[in-house]
């Protein structure tokens, strides 16, 4: 529901289970405002229900809060993507929100595949993912964010943008990321120990079973380290021989960076969750 006639406010909810034939099935949809679904998809086949996230308005202004949550139980597989980069617009004084809550169920799994954020100039944003997880749960995903434009000077000249990706298991803290980015912070924009002056970025988590030596040296190796690209890999273990696999990579060209990303979770969506790797059509159009 928008509550006035340039800001928007929407919700969305989405539960998905199984049936008595063994098919993850969307059963909760419900949304309020410009934020939805279509109908369930199945690429992969009954056992993975795939759904796409639509905003219609196609942009993220000052003062628009969006808000979804996803609940993924009774041993369902979920795949969730976005038809299109999320696009964050100049807030004109208020601040523009989007916070994704994620729960997954034991037994059950998620990929949570949004593509890109892209800040134009003058955004004040804040873009939070907040996964919970049960025990048994395995889950896997990515959050990808581009400031400014790339053919640009200095990619982007004014705004200020927060993040924050939040991981427990069982109610428990494992993993924390957050970050606040102001266009005229060199710290943190132009530093070695922040984006090194690249205005590409993006981590992916995966929380499974934990990858033996061999493959993740593998996985490393995936990422490279180059003037326009560089990637790298850290596993943080958990008990009963789980772990979560984080993937970073910064760089300019988000098509580079996008790929590395896809590259990173096909691996991992195979050795860890066991799944064979299918590319969601959404990313070829």
């Amino acid at each position: 529901m928008s509550e006035s006639l340039d800001q928007w406010r929407a919700e969305l909810r989405l539960g998905f289970g199984r049936d008595a034939n063994g098919r993850s099935v969307l059963r909760v949809r419900e949304h309020n405002g410009p934020l939805l679904v279509q109908r369930a998809l199945y690429p992969e086949g009954p056992q993975i229900c795939h759904v796409a996230i639509l905003h219609p308005p196609s942009g993220i202004a000052g003062g628009d809060m969006l808000d979804i949550r996803v609940n993924v139980a009774d041993g369902a597989n979920a795949a969730i993507s976005t038809p299109g980069a999320t696009r964050w617009y100049k807030s004109n004084g208020r601040q523009a929100s989007q916070v994704a809550r994620l729960h997954v169920a034991a037994g059950s799994r998620l990929d949570w595949l949004p593509l890109e954020n892209i800040f134009f100039e003058e955004a004040d944003a804040l873009s939070r993912t907040l996964v919970e997880l049960e025990s048994g749960a395995a889950a896997i995903g990515w959050d990808i964010f581009q400031l400014g434009r790339v053919n640009k000077p200095n990619h982007w000249d004014a705004g200020t943008v927060g993040t924050e990706t939040r991981l427990t298991v069982d109610g428990r803290l494992l993993w924390i990321d957050q970050g606040h980015i102001d266009a005229d912070d060199d710290a943190v924009r132009r530093g070695v120990s922040g984006l090194a002056g690249f205005p590409v970025q993006g981590v992916l988590w995966c929380f499974g079973p934990a990858l033996d030596a061999e493959r993740h040296e593998h996985l490393t190796r995936i990422l490279p380290w180059e003037d326009t690209l560089r990637g790298a890999v850290t596993m943080i273990p958990y008990r009963s021989r789980q772990a979560l696999h984080l993937v970073r990579c910064i760089g300019i060209h988000m098509e580079e960076v996008r790929d590395k990303m896809a590259q990173a979770w096909a691996y991992l969506r195979l050795h860890v969750l066991d799944t064979p790797v299918h590319m969601p059509r959404l990313w070829a159009t």
